[in-house]
């Protein structure tokens, strides 16, 4: 793993459309390559990779100064009605936890489940229950990379910001990944300077500065309706303003890693590190306020 940079790095969510082969390993060499600094390894569909390939893009991504996060499949449900269900979650976020961190990923981000017939407080805490259990194992066993539960954009999913960043207040060990194109799409009015500045503000009085100083953000376009996230667009073909949220992430001093979920993947990526460097650059070529 590589350090936790001062300001961020950028990366995509998945193989890069450039890269000539639909590897993870060659993946690594193409963020690279194209000017970019992270990759979510995508394990959504499924734990494929074997544990060579995973030290394989270890080492890979350790010399070419690529840092790796990674994404658990998209069937978890820690809050399923049926318990076996609910343990088969467990043991796929745990296994995903593994793998993870045999890839030289930090960071594992995954998705914690639906509501189904459950209220939000008895979801709440069926999955508290379930992540305290996969957290103390993860301990037990020394696991190096980071569990970390997303903001989710649909309203029937549970993930709310105040739900994430209650769980991670109350559980040792568990961080929170910020979507803002979910917190924009969930909330349908999180999209201003200010708005953005007041989610940041939120995320630092709950779980402290250290969670703005070594964050894990996702980001896109977005198309939604009244029941939240509906998919994915590229930036400039949504109404979500990039621009002022990109300066409220440097005037918070947000640090950490940026990953990129546009359709258009790189593009996008790039377009934003390119404004991000603009941005501080500016701040340093004005000097210091008197």
């Amino acid at each position: 793993m590589i350090p936790v940079p001062e300001g961020l790095l950028f990366g995509v969510a998945g193989i890069p459309h450039s890269c000539l082969e639909e590897s993870s390993l060659k993946a690594v060499d193409q963020v690279r390559k194209i000017g970019l600094d992270a990759l979510e390894l995508e394990f959504v569909q499924g734990l494929k990779m074997g544990p060579e390939t995973a030290g394989r893009i270890k080492l890979s991504a350790l010399s070419q100064r690529v840092r790796l996060s990674a994404h658990a499949p998209y069937f978890i449900n820690l809050n399923a009605e049926d318990r076996g269900k609910r343990i088969q979650s467990q043991d796929l976020l745990l296994n995903s936890l593994r793998l993870a961190s045999a890839a030289g990923a930090s960071d594992l981000v995954f998705h914690a489940g639906y509501y189904g017939l459950s209220s939000p407080e008895e979801a709440y805490q069926n999955i508290k229950h379930s992540l305290k259990e996969i957290l103390s194992l993860a301990r037990s066993e020394k696991i190096a990379a980071r569990l970390r539960i997303e903001t989710m954009g649909k309203r029937k999913q549970f993930g709310s910001l105040d739900e994430v960043l209650s769980l991670c207040r109350e559980l040792d060990g568990l961080l929170p990944c910020l979507d803002f194109a979910h917190i924009f799409s969930r909330e349908g009015k999180i999209n201003s300077y200010r708005n953005f500045m007041q989610v940041l503000k939120k995320v630092e009085k709950k779980l402290g500065r250290s969670a703005l100083k070594n964050a894990h953000v996702h980001i896109s376009g977005v198309k939604y309706n009244q029941t939240g996230e509906l998919k994915h667009l590229n930036l400039e073909e949504s109404e979500f303003r990039f621009d002022e949220w990109l300066q409220a992430l440097d005037d918070a001093g947000v640090a950490g890693t940026v990953i990129c979920e546009s359709p258009s993947l790189e593009t996008d990526a790039l377009m934003l590190k390119n404004l991000y460097n603009s941005l501080r650059e500016k701040r340093i070529d004005s000097g210091p306020a008197e």
